[in-house]
């Protein structure tokens, strides 16, 4: 075996496990789901059917990703975020054949006790602050807070807010890498 799962862990015949991934305390990955290369998955951490991880995705403690959740490469899930996967649960009603697909796009992160409606695409290294409610579509770059979540700035790869002159241009105080803005969209001027 090419990973590593804690004694406690449960991790269920079926589910699709990459190479340097360690699954630690009271987690559970079902059957049917895919789990990258070198990933960390916290402490009391459910992974459902069909949920796909990329590779390097950290998903920290207390977490419940549900079917119909997919994370690119790079995710990070912070600590007791949350999702959803109908917009209309009720115990007596059963909607498995009205879940909503969440797409998390390479890099994005979800900072802590944030919720993520269903349905809904987060842009590549889009930043969603703790604590937010992302009811809609998070663009590329985006930095998004509040409950519903708004777009309060933009930020680097790093994850540093950016800060544009005026001809749209940016520099990440981190890596020195450029962007433009250009039509309320940031695209990067290196290659990622």
């Amino acid at each position: 075996m090419s990973y590593f799962v804690h004694p406690t862990a449960v991790v269920d015949t079926g589910c699709q496990i990459g190479d340097g991934t360690r699954i630690w305390h009271f987690s559970h990955l079902m059957p049917r789901c895919v789990i990258g290369e070198n990933c960390i998955i916290g402490q009391n951490v459910f992974v459902a059917d069909g949920v796909k991880l990329g590779n390097r995705v950290k998903v920290q403690n207390n977490v419940s990703i549900y079917d119909g959740v997919e994370c690119e490469e790079d995710v990070f899930l912070g600590p007791s975020a949350v999702f959803t996967n109908v917009l209309n649960p009720r115990s007596f009603i059963e909607r498995k054949s009205e879940f909503k697909k969440t797409l998390l796009q390479k890099g994005a992160t979800i900072g802590a006790n944030a919720t993520i409606v269903c349905g809904h695409t987060l842009g590549r290294y889009a930043l969603v602050g703790a604590g937010s409610v992302v009811t809609h579509d998070v663009p590329d770059y985006a930095l998004v807070a509040g409950n519903p979540a708004r777009q309060i700035g933009w930020v680097s790869k790093c994850g540093h807010s950016l800060v544009f002159d005026g001809d749209g241009m940016a520099t990440c105080p981190e890596c020195g890498h450029r962007y433009k803005l250009t039509d309320n969209r940031v695209v990067p001027l290196q290659d990622e």
